[in-house]
């Protein structure tokens, strides 16, 4: 059997704006790396490579308490493990840093265990990181970080995962480099929303659903629209709504905050669109003078990919 494995984890967009907690989509950029090593010494061993002084204790870290649900789940078994963390993304951007780190370590500890579990079972595990980060145990992240593509994510009790087809699209990011707390995004949003309001997201919801599974530009444009989260969340975000206009002027389908952000992301129908869009939005939030990065990527279908 293995001893080490290497892995890459995507970054992942949740919600995809009218979806609250129940869609999600891996992208192909950015991306962590995560080395993890069976050894003969009990206990987790976590070290990092970035500078973004992650805790490396195993029940302060997200991929440690994670890796503890694993192990205790499988129980008597013998030795430790060390894991190595290369992250690329930034803890607090709204790409999912956390459920990369959660849940890429559940799946590459899998594989060195001979696969015990599926992959559907290793979401519990993972959203165990997700309850450390954020103080809720959602899988919006976790689900296409481990799964792939686009997720809808049925919050049952044992959080029921099930694939979308993915469509053909482009997606461009921009991200600021100001971090902003799941948690304290979370705090911002009312506890309880009217029928009216809910009537209408529900009917959002159902039509992005359908414009995803359908690859209809138009239907997922109709769907992408929030009445729960974003206008709460935005004020966070400097020059959110001139950066959206902008995107949709240049052709964008569609977009919105990316999981409680401040990350932003849009999506497109070809190259070209998201070139230009990228620009667009790239202009508007220059002015802020605050330091952003900008990718332009696709959904990464594979999800968590060994390398």
């Amino acid at each position: 059997m293995k001893k080490e494995i290497k892995v890459r984890v995507p970054a992942t967009v949740a919600n995809l704006v009218s979806g609250f907690d129940v869609l999600g989509m891996a992208i192909c950029e950015p991306f962590d790396e995560i080395f993890l090593r069976k050894c003969t010494t009990p206990g987790i061993k976590i070290t990092h490579t970035d500078n973004f002084g992650l805790p490396t204790e195993a029940n302060q870290n997200v991929a440690g308490v994670s890796l503890l649900a694993m192990t205790q789940a499988i129980g008597n078994m013998q030795g430790g493990w060390e894991i190595e963390m290369h992250k690329h993304i930034k803890p607090g951007s709204g790409l999912g840093s956390s459920a990369a780190s959660a849940a890429g370590t559940v799946f590459a500890a899998n594989i060195l265990l001979g696969s015990p579990f599926t992959l559907q079972q290793l979401v519990p595990f993972a959203m165990e990181g997700e309850k450390l980060a954020s103080g809720v145990p959602h899988a919006d992240n976790i689900a296409p970080c481990l799964f792939g593509g686009i997720t809808l994510i049925r919050p049952d009790g044992d959080s029921e995962i099930i694939q979308l087809t993915s469509p053909d699209i482009f997606v461009v990011v921009l991200h600021p480099q100001i971090e902003l707390k799941t948690a304290d995004a979370r705090n911002v949003m009312p506890k309880e929303i009217s029928i009216k309001d809910a009537v209408r997201q529900f009917g959002n919801v159902g039509a992005l659903v359908a414009g995803i599974c359908t690859n209809s530009p138009a239907l997922m444009a109709k769907g992408m629209n929030d009445l729960v989260a974003e206008p709460y969340r935005k004020k966070f975000i400097p020059f959110f709504d001139e950066m959206k206009h902008a995107a949709l002027s240049a052709g964008a389908i569609g977009g919105g905050i990316s999981g409680s952000g401040p990350s932003v992301f849009m999506i497109c129908e070809d190259r070209q669109v998201a070139v230009t869009v990228e620009i667009a939005m790239h202009k508007k939030f220059e002015s802020s003078k605050i330091p952003f990065h900008t990718y332009l990527t696709r959904i990464q279908t594979n999800g968590i990919e060994i390398f």
